[in-house]
């Protein structure tokens, strides 16, 4: 995106405000919704959001678009920032009186499944930085192998066995059938 570039250049070189909000506003509601998906929370999203674009602000200087292209790099930046966040977070626990109930019939398999994702959370918490990043940009950023390559600046038969690793360990650890 060549005005992206322009923005970019405009940070860089004089440190222009205008151009940040531009940029910012360009992809605010794209990192938002990646940081809603790792937090589960709207306001945690709104700090993770903010430490995300902080942090980009204040590494733009060193940005160089001839290693990545900006959205790639921007995406490592959430990562990184999101895997900080998990790590301070912690587990999650929500009070049984707060959780927004489905109907009767459904309230068990509900149950069942939001205390699954969050062992599962806490599972991959645990796990290298770099497992982590696979599986939060693949499940909760719905990125595809080549761009989680991109942003990971791995291989993309690296990215795919890691993840495909991890399917199996938490298949291993999580499934009662074992299957």
């Amino acid at each position: 995106m060549e005005q992206e570039q322009k923005w970019i250049r405009d940070i860089q070189r004089r440190n222009s405000r205008q151009a940040a909000e531009r940029l910012i506003d360009a992809y605010y509601d794209e990192i938002y919704r990646f940081a809603c998906r790792q937090t589960g929370n709207k306001e945690d999203a709104m700090d993770l959001t903010q430490n995300i674009f902080l942090a980009v602000l204040r590494a733009l200087p060193s940005y160089d678009r001839r290693k990545a292209g900006f959205r790639t790099w921007l995406y490592r930046i959430a990562v990184n920032k999101s895997v900080d966040a998990r790590r301070r977070m912690g587990p999650e626990t929500v009070p049984i009186e707060e959780l927004e109930l489905p109907a009767e019939e459904d309230f068990v398999p509900a149950i069942q499944d939001r205390i699954l994702l969050e062992q599962i959370e806490a599972f991959v918490s645990r796990l290298e930085p770099e497992v982590q990043a696979v599986f939060r940009l693949r499940l909760w950023g719905e990125r595809t192998f080549p761009e989680i390559a991109a942003i990971l600046n791995r291989p993309e038969s690296a990215v795919k066995s890691q993840y495909y690793r991890l399917l199996g360990r938490l298949r291993k650890e999580f499934d009662p059938h074992g299957t």
